[in-house]
């Protein structure tokens, strides 16, 4: 067990040399200076006024993204559809419709 002297260091104090009392300055330099500084008194309304519009600009911008997007997805999707082969594939290599034949699937006769 080690004994702790209760008392504080002279060395253990603020750094009122170099940077410590500059800070400290620019802080006191920098509280002055925004005591002085008084908004306009429209000041609110502007701000709320460049903020609604930003926030209008960027609604337009998204729901024009949005629909740019869903165009190009929708004539995308409808120039690959219309690129298939028109010659029927292996599925529909039948002559004639299964529907009015009878049942999709061949029986065999026991």
């Amino acid at each position: 067990m080690t004994h702790r002297d209760p008392t504080p260091s002279h060395d253990t104090g603020p750094d009122l040399t170099g940077h410590g009392r500059t800070e400290q300055e620019l802080r006191e330099a920098l509280r002055a200076m925004a005591g002085g500084v008084l908004p306009g008194p429209d000041a609110y309304r502007t701000a709320r006024g460049e903020w609604l519009r930003r926030e209008r600009r960027r609604r337009l911008v998204l729901a024009v993204l949005i629909t740019v997007v869903f165009t190009l997805a929708t004539l995308i999707g409808l120039w690959v559809l219309n690129q298939a082969p028109s010659d029927p594939g292996v599925i529909f290599s039948g002559t004639s419709a299964p529907a009015a034949d009878g049942p999709s699937l061949p029986r065999h006769s026991p």
